[in-house]
């Protein structure tokens, strides 16, 4: 499926002419230190952007402001061509895993279930198509067999599952992805990676996707937006993911090498000690 024809199966489709997401003369200060500034950003249906940089960087506070929890310093936000609110059903939020209580008595479908009717006010009445809902989405997202189990008896990537289903319950047009894929093995790393490719090839949904190893999602990605010290570039991962690129964009020597068919970003300096809202982890010795 194209691109262009896979945009028109998201639900809440931007207005005519208007990206998925539009950010415009951004900027962000915290504690008298500029996260970043001047940022420009405009994400069309179906395109996949990593955002990557050392932690403390900006990043998760980026998707924080998108999903309308935190203030800018200086600029716009728009989703499908209107400013940014908190609780805007157009956006799907996938955070990073972590493990919930061992005692934890919900259980999976009832997490799914939150998805579904959480959004809606008062007390959540079930509807007669609810649990149809949240059936396609267990199935959707690979937990159907487990529909039933508790969640804290769940294992990380079975968790991380849930989570994504949680996300996708409103067909958002835009999915934001704060490390979603830290803590995971290989296999569930790739199984996550491929629901939420899934997503954006089948109906149409723009990705920004956090992390600090772009190794497992560089063949998805068609840009990089690299935050670093108050500054950014933005472009193709052949583009930004160069030697002279990012030593450029710290202002010291970074080396991007090529090894068993992975990326690895080296010298990068570390991060400042003001971390602030994000958690992000440092690129070092392996990952971009």
């Amino acid at each position: 499926m194209s691109r262009a024809s896979a945009a028109a199966g998201a639900q809440g489709a931007a207005a005519p002419g208007a990206p998925v997401l539009g950010i415009s003369a951004a900027a962000l200060h915290r504690g008298g230190r500029e996260l970043w500034a001047g940022l420009e950003l405009e994400v069309q249906p179906g395109e996949f952007i990593a955002v990557l940089g050392p932690s403390g960087s900006g990043k998760t506070t980026l998707l924080r402001s998108i999903l309308g929890l935190q203030s800018l310093s200086a600029g716009t936000i728009r989703v499908g061509g209107t400013p940014v609110r908190r609780g805007d059903s157009r956006i799907g939020y996938v955070p990073q895993q972590r493990p919930l209580p061992p005692d934890t008595s919900m259980r999976a479908r009832d997490l799914i279930a939150l998805g579904v009717t959480g959004t809606r006010f008062g007390l959540p009445i079930p509807r007669r198509d609810d649990r149809a809902r949240v059936d396609a989405l267990l199935e959707g997202v690979g937990a159907a067999h487990y529909a039933d189990r508790r969640v804290g008896l769940l294992s990380g990537g079975e968790q991380q599952r849930l989570r994504v289903g949680q996300a996708l319950a409103d067909q958002p047009m835009l999915l934001l992805c704060d490390e979603p894929l830290s803590n995971l093995d290989l296999a569930n790393q790739r199984g996550i990676t491929e629901i939420i490719d899934r997503q954006r090839r089948e109906h149409g949904a723009a990705v920004l996707f956090v992390t600090h190893d772009v190794n497992p999602i560089l063949g998805l990605v068609d840009r990089i937006l690299y935050i670093a010290g108050g500054r950014f570039v933005l472009g193709t991962p052949d583009e930004v993911l160069q030697t002279s690129v990012l030593s450029a964009l710290y202002g010291t020597p970074v080396f991007v090498m090529r090894t068993g068919g992975r990326l690895v970003v080296v010298g990068v300096p570390d991060a400042e000690p003001h971390h602030d809202h994000d958690h992000e982890e440092p690129v070092s010795g392996g990952a971009a």
